[in-house]
């Protein structure tokens, strides 16, 4: 005979997202998978004396959610001055001088979340705009894409960068064309920055965030929350080979308590030899609890500096349509090189043109290597061409998209995002019920610490269209219902990221990965979604996370 269930909930509205059975009333565990789901009092006969038994007062039982695209390992970060919100140069400089007071010591400050629309004019910000608040002490600030960095005159002069300086490892630097000189803002931070090389060489130089000691506190705080918002699996899509590192110790210290899918970045010009080693890499990291394999790539960069690769010119340039940071046919070949050796790619695009290039690239690589089961992903899919849409289930392609990235205090009129693309493209803006339409999966994220991490700030987003104030929706035509967007935080997300056999669904013999939420939101005005939150959250039958 079977032994008991370790935990039972019933009285609930499970929704399964599991086609065969979609709704239930009860779910049992044992043995850190689903023994059973079903209705009324059949749960009984699976309870003994040590068996947890949960009455959810009808509330909603879900799948653990699947973030993914969670950038764990970069914020929010306790030492950072946090600019997020800050709406002027005057409230940036009054949160510096906050810190300042607080931390009257600090050699660095240092600052994450800048959103570019602070910055007067829908100009890229510059040294000069920082120098006033910093007395002289280097500054180095993350935009809130951390795409892109700013530093002050001092902290220009500790890195040695100088008008005769264009390419660093961490990123490029911009110039002033008038004078030639450094302007204090650097693009491509995400590319070069977050690379191995990049990394190292902001270690060597002395910036503070990039110690080990403050990327593993960083990890730590975003764990925590993952678990708290019921994110059971977290995918990190981008890590160098110094990073596992950091994920073995909190595995080793029993704080990775949400499972882990860590992606290696591939920078242009990845050689064989590290191609090998990430492979083997991939072969000795293959638990339930921490999987590293997929590869992540860049082919354009993000539209508000207007570094993304679009069709056409951006509003209110007569030529700039931005760079692909590989020629298209080189790019082709990359990728057929990695399909061929059976890696998973990651591709961060956001313009249209550096979306197609991507698409065409996996066509081609179909072509010369035979269709296969590759579950190629496009991150972020911003602004697509409607020509392109039902190239994503032609081809098996994932769109890898976040919902909050759309909201119209984000994206919408008046934003950079919106005002850069002109308003003849607004309706290519994160097109997800045109590609859910054409039978393209997707696999909906938050991207923290880009936006909020709480996949219900993501669901409310992703049905409405709205702000988190309300107001007015953008491109509601775009919206997803309910259901289909919590299976884009669920089952999509774990086909994504081939873990489908086991997770994303609930149904017997899966793993037991699951969500009590305090409330049902299929019975829920969209606003109230925002005030839910999440009782429970288990992870291979563990609660990792109980509400106070």
């Amino acid at each position: 005979m079977n032994r008991p269930a370790d935990l039972v909930l019933h009285n609930a509205h499970v929704h399964t997202v599991d086609d065969a059975r979609p709704r239930a009333e009860a779910i049992a565990v044992r043995d850190g998978r689903i023994a059973w789901v079903g209705d009324g009092d059949g749960w009984r006969v699976l309870a003994g004396p040590g068996t947890e038994v949960v009455d959810a007062r009808g509330r909603l039982v879900l799948p653990g959610f699947v973030d993914s695209h969670n950038h764990v390992r970069l914020g929010s970060d306790a030492d950072c001055v946090q600019l997020a919100g800050a709406a002027s140069l005057a409230e940036i400089g009054a949160r510096i001088a906050e810190r300042l007071r607080s931390h009257p010591d600090a050699e660095w400050i240092e600052g994450e979340a800048f959103d570019y629309s602070a910055i007067p004019g829908g100009r890229m910000p510059t040294a000069a705009d920082l120098d006033p608040y910093t007395v002289g002490r280097p500054a180095f600030v993350l935009s809130y894409d951390v795409h892109t960095a700013w530093l002050n005159t001092a902290a220009l002069r500790r890195l040695g960068i100088t008008r005769d300086t264009t390419e660093l490892p961490y990123g490029t630097v911009r110039k002033d064309p008038a004078t030639g000189e450094p302007t204090g803002f650097l693009t491509d931070f995400a590319v070069k920055g977050l690379s191995r090389a990049g990394h190292r060489a902001l270690r060597a130089a002395g910036v503070p965030w990039a110690a080990p000691d403050r990327q593993y506190g960083r990890l730590l705080s975003s764990l925590d929350m993952a678990a708290r918002y019921g994110i059971t699996t977290v995918v990190e899509p981008q890590n160098s080979l110094d990073d596992l590192a950091l994920f073995e110790r909190a595995m080793a210290e029993g704080r990775l308590r949400s499972r882990l899918v860590a992606a290696l970045f591939h920078p242009r010009g990845t050689t064989a030899a590290e191609l090998a080693e990430f492979a083997e890499v991939s072969r000795r990291y293959t638990s339930d609890r921490l999987r590293v394999g997929p590869l992540k790539l860049y082919i354009d960069d993000v539209v508000e500096p207007h570094t993304a690769a679009l069709l056409e010119p951006y509003a209110g340039h007569h030529s700039h349509r931005g760079e692909t940071f590989y020629p298209p046919e080189e790019f082709a070949e990359v990728l057929a090189g990695l399909d061929a050796a059976g890696f998973q790619a990651f591709v961060h695009a956001t313009g249209d043109r550096g979306i197609r290039t991507v698409l065409d690239a996996v066509e081609h690589a179909r072509r010369v290597n035979g269709p296969r089961d590759a579950r190629h992903q496009v991150v972020h899919v911003e602004c697509l061409d409607p020509a392109d849409v039902p190239r994503f289930a032609e081809l098996g392609v994932v769109a890898c998209m976040q919902p909050r990235h759309c909201s119209p205090d984000i994206a919408g009129p008046g934003r950079d995002w919106a005002e850069a693309v002109g308003e003849q493209r607004w309706t290519k803006a994160w097109p997800m019920r045109s590609l859910q339409r054409a039978g393209a999966t997707l696999a909906l994220s938050s991207d923290w610490n880009v936006a909020e991490m709480d996949p219900l700030i993501g669901l409310y987003t992703a049905v409405t269209r709205r702000g988190l104030a309300g107001g007015d929706a953008w491109m509601p035509q775009e919206t997803l219902d309910l259901a289909t967007a919590v299976r884009g935080y669920t089952l999509g997300s774990a086909y994504a990221n081939f873990l489908d056999a086991e997770l994303g669904s609930l149904a017997p013999g899966k793993l037991a990965d699951l969500v009590l939420l305090s409330d049902d939101l299929f019975a829920l005005e969209p606003k109230a979604i925002l005030d839910a939150r999440v009782e429970l959250s288990v992870v291979g039958g563990e609660v990792v996370h109980r509400a106070g």
